[in-house]
This record gives C-alpha cells, sequence and structure tokens, in this order.
C-alpha cells in the first residue's frame, strides 16, 4: 500500500501561491498566521504562504512541547526568514495557560476521556492564540490540514487545528504533501520525521493514534472513493479499510456544516 505522489509539483505550488495572494487581496487583509509545529504541514503551508510575498507570520505555541519538535519548527522558521524578507516569528509559550487550565476543572476519574479532552483542549488554545495575532496584524489564519486529515479520517480537533480561515493544502494527499515539501527545500528533519500531533506530550506519533499508516489510509480512501467494502479486502488491506471507515463515520460531524434546525415559516 505504499503511495508514490504524481503530483505536479511545480505547477500545484504555482496554483496554490496564486490562489492563496488572490484570496488574500479580495478580502483585503495584509498577510497570513500559522501556526509552526515542526510537522511537514505546518511547513509546507507557512513556505507556501512566503512565496505570496505578503506579510507572514509563523508563530510557535509549545504546551510541554517535545524538544525535537520545538528544534525542527525553529530550524524550518529561521531557514524562512533567509528565503524570505516577509517572513517574521513570535512565541507564544502556552504551557503555564494549559496548566492553569487544568486546575480549574473538575477531576474525572476517566483518565482515557481526560487526556483526549485535554490534547484537544491544547488545539484549541492555539486556535485562539492564532486569532489572537491574525486580529492584531489584520491576518488570515492559514489551515494546515491535508486531504486524509481534514476529510478521510477526521484527524484534526473541530474548533482547535480545524478552525481557520482558509485551507492551503486541503486537497492534497500526504504523499503529495511530502513531495510538495521537498520541492519547496523544506528541512530534512522534517521530512524525515514521523508524523505527529504533539498534542499528548509524550513521543506517541499519528500512526500510533490512528493504527495505519498515512500511505494506507490513502489507499483505503482512494478504495472508498471507488465504491468498495470491506468484504472486498483481506488481511491488512480489510484491518485498515475498515479503521478508515470506522474514524471516516465516527467524525463525520467535524467534516460536515453544522446542522441547523430548520423552521418554516407557518409556525414563526
Amino acid at each position: 500500500m505504499s503511495k508514490i505522489s504524481t503530483l505536479q509539483v511545480e505547477k500545484v505550488n504555482t496554483h496554490i501561491v496564486n490562489w492563496l495572494k488572490t484570496y488574500a487581496e479580495n478580502a483585503k487583509v495584509n498577510g497570513f498566521v500559522v501556526g509552526i509545529s515542526g510537522g511537514v504541514d505546518s511547513a509546507v503551508t507557512s513556505t507556501l504562504c512566503a512565496q505570496t510575498g505578503l506579510p507572514t507570520l509563523c508563530v510557535e505555541m509549545p504546551i510541554h512541547q517535545a524538544p525535537s519538535h520545538v528544534s525542527r519548527g525553529r530550524e524550518h522558521i529561521e531557514q524562512l526568514k533567509k528565503r524570505f524578507p516577509n517572513v517574521s516569528n513570535v512565541e507564544a509559550d502556552l504551557t503555564t495557560t494549559f496548566d492553569n487550565f487544568k486546575t480549574i476543572v473538575p477531576v474525572v476519574d476517566d483518565l482515557d476521556k481526560v487526556n483526549l479532552s485535554l490534547a484537544n483542549t491544547r488545539a484549541r488554545m492555539r486556535m485562539t492564540t492564532l486569532y489572537y495575532f491574525a486580529g492584531i496584524h489584520g491576518l488570515l489564519v492559514a489551515g494546515t490540514g491535508n486531504k486524509v486529515e481534514d476529510f478521510g479520517v477526521g484527524f484534526y480537533t473541530k474548533y482547535g487545528d480545524g478552525g481557520v480561515d482558509l485551507s492551503p493544502i486541503a486537497d492534497l494527499m500526504k504523499s503529495d504533501v511530502y513531495a510538495l515539501g521537498k520541492y519547496l527545500q523544506i528541512p530534512n528533519s522534517i521530512l524525515e520525521a514521523s508524523p505527529t500531533d504533539g498534542l499528548f506530550g509524550d513521543d506517541r506519533t499519528d500512526e500510533d493514534q490512528l493504527g495505519a499508516s498515512y500511505d494506507e489510509l490513502e489507499w483505503a480512501m482512494l478504495e472508498d472513493e471507488k465504491g468498495k467494502t470491506s468484504d472486498n479486502f483481506s488481511g491488512r488491506e480489510k484491518i485498515v479499510f475498515d479503521i478508515y471507515r470506522k474514524l471516516n463515520t465516527i467524525n463525520q460531524h467535524k467534516m460536515r456544516e453544522i446542522p441547523v434546525c430548520i423552521i418554516s415559516n407557518d409556525i414563526k
């Protein structure tokens, strides 16, 4: 199930940069703000924003962050600032804010639920921080989600990293993001690192959480789009397809528009 991207990287690069610039100009904003995690998605997104020539603010928001995540993020930011004069950066350490939050909410015995809720809280604190800087500087919050995360398995936090103004790479599979990242000269330390959301304060990878690699999930997403079912597969393929279908089903609430209760005119 290994996935090799066939993306026409130069053409896609030009298309996304033009799209970003046109959107920002029509919205009459100054530029973009991007949260930098030390991962490939935020590195690619921030580079694409920088290529527009518009002000691009890179924000580090550590919360008990692993040193390797911090160092990769800073390496990327420093490289980006050397390449593009329109790039600036700021750090907002949210560790104390997060720790204070934990002291004011009730204690719950179910640690699995607590840890998941706190992981999502980290993402939502970061979203709030990005919009703080966006409001001050007149910027758009650029999302960093890719297609398999945003529309396949829903691997993001609702109103967290899913709370953005626009999504420049959300129509690219993860393998495409890596191909584009290589073309954009993203640091090798990022391209070679195992993908992780860094929301749990440990070294668990995305694959650890999802139960399948991104290559496998891309395969399953494409097979699902062809109308295949679990009965079409066996062995590891069946396991992966079932994982994909389960995640796609339970996370539909993130991917669909918020339901609105429509009141007919005759009872208003």
